[in-house]
């Protein structure tokens, strides 16, 4: 991946996430409130998060546990099913967690030794903080309802928090033209 490609991803990403926010339309605020205990959204994403776990998993090399790989890929196959049928709830933050945790390595790899761009620390920063808000939320999903019942109880929130998000997106997309 580019360093070009690594601020464009969260750029669009935010922007997508930005604009509905900004705009304060009633049916994006309904699927942000659904989303914590959302059927659909679980198998989603958090299907999608242990598919992408396991395929890390099935192609890691022989010194990183690779020798051991089938009996670490079965047990995380169990464990990611078991998951659905004993703790449903808030299974969709947590996949959104482990969507964010495994998407962060190629893009904090773009911008690995590129000292000479400093402008990589915009993605970056965006980055971490989304691996530390992905870590406290997947360790405490109930957390994630809070903040959006929070979040869209008044317009004016909603809106400066999609201003922001937006704003930022295009601040990416914009140094991600500059690469």
């Amino acid at each position: 991946m580019t360093l070009a490609t690594a601020h464009l991803v969260p750029g669009l990403l935010l922007l997508a996430f930005g604009v509905p926010l900004l705009l304060n339309l009633g049916a994006f605020r309904a699927a942000l409130l659904a989303f914590p205990r959302s059927a659909v959204a679980t198998y989603v994403f958090f299907g999608g998060a242990a598919a992408w776990f396991l395929h890390a998993i099935w192609h890691l090399s022989p010194a990183d546990f690779g020798e051991y790989r089938h009996w670490l890929f079965g047990g995380f196959v169990i464990v990611a099913a078991l998951s659905f049928k004993c703790v449903p709830d808030f299974l969709a933050v947590r996949g959104v967690c482990g969507l964010v945790l495994m998407g962060a390595m190629p893009l904090l790899d773009a911008a690995f030794m590129e000292y000479d761009k400093p402008r990589r620390l915009f993605m970056v920063t965006v980055v971490y903080a989304a691996i530390a808000t992905a870590i406290w939320l997947g360790a405490q999903p109930w957390r994630a309802r809070d903040f959006l019942a929070w979040l869209l109880a008044r317009p004016n929130r909603t809106r400066l928090a999609g201003g922001a998000l937006s704003a930022y997106g295009l601040l990416l997309i914009g140094l991600a033209a500059t690469f």
